[in-house]
């Protein structure tokens, strides 16, 4: 038996040979501390900014790393590394740097986040990637996983709290989704599922993210925002899921959501009090209606 933090990933067999024999990918980072763990940063573009801002083509959000910390030039396959003048400096191989070109296998740290330069044609950038899809990932949704969410909420709301920042929370689910397994399938139903988590995702902005917190319930985390956006955001999602019907056996489907959401305050002691007010509040929607947004 591993320690707590292990993951035991099942696989399918084609699962299993794609990880044995991942593709040549293209270069890129690998995150190897913070909350993102094993995400992979593809070095798609010939000039790339990192920072803490979503406006950033690498954007991660850690207060150690400036809101425009570094620059990535590509040429001719040749990787170079800026610092754009960031507080806490950039480094490679924990040599504080302002430009150097990097090699396969080299650690970056930009703040106090651990990144690996993976080389363009090497496997291992596709295979940690694969690895960590596996781990976040939900299989139905191909949104993150409830896990990943309790760790990104974890660290999200010790950062709201030490350094003052607002964050706020939603928590939707399907209206009379029961229904809609017992008619349709559940089939008909993983496809619905699906269907609005992603039309979820496409509406929220780069910086929020969300899970499938179990069943037909979802968790959106806002970070550095009040309520009153968060509930515009809430909306949003509610209006653009219930008019995007779905087409199953030939009939548009119309779905509906019911929200509720809630903003950190000094009275929430850790993210599970946060997760319990958003979702009685989710409750009072369904009690009071359905298809609305409780706050």
């Amino acid at each position: 038996m591993g320690s707590g933090d292990d993951k035991t990933i099942i696989a399918d067999a084609g699962s299993l040979a794609a990880l044995a024999n991942p593709p040549n990918g293209k270069a890129c980072l690998i995150q190897y501390s913070g909350t993102r763990v094993g995400k992979r940063y593809i070095l798609d573009e010939n000039d790339m900014d990192i920072g803490r801002i979503e406006t950033t083509d690498i954007y991660i959000n850690d207060p150690s790393i400036s809101r425009k910390h570094c620059h990535i030039t590509i040429r001719n396959n040749i990787c170079e590394i800026n610092d754009l003048g960031s507080s806490n400096g950039t480094f490679v191989n924990e040599k504080r740097i302002e430009t150097i070109k990097l090699k396969h296998n080299d650690m970056v740290r930009i703040g106090s986040v651990i990144l690996k330069y993976i080389a363009d044609g090497n496997s291992e950038g596709a295979f940690m990637d694969n690895i960590y899809k596996k781990a976040t990932i939900d299989a139905t949704t191909a949104i993150y996983n409830k896990q990943y969410l309790i760790d990104e909420l974890d660290s999200h709301f010790k950062l709201s709290k030490n350094y003052g920042r607002p964050l706020s929370l939603i928590i939707f689910d399907l209206d009379h989704f029961k229904k809609v397994n017992d008619v349709y399938g559940h089939n008909a139903g993983d496809f619905i599922l699906k269907g609005c988590a992603q039309l979820a995702k496409q509406t929220i902005r780069k910086t929020d993210m969300i899970a499938r917190f179990g069943g037909e319930e979802f968790v959106i985390i806002l970070p550095d925002t009040e309520k009153k956006q968060a509930v515009e955001m809430a909306e949003r999602v509610r209006s653009k899921i219930g008019n995007s019907p779905f087409k199953i056996d030939g009939k548009l489907i119309k779905q509906t959501i019911s929200a509720g959401v809630s903003l950190l305050t000094d009275r929430f002691k850790n993210p599970k009090e946060l997760i319990e007010d958003a979702d009685h509040k989710l409750y009072q929607a369904k009690k009071t209606g359905r298809n609305k947004v409780n706050h």
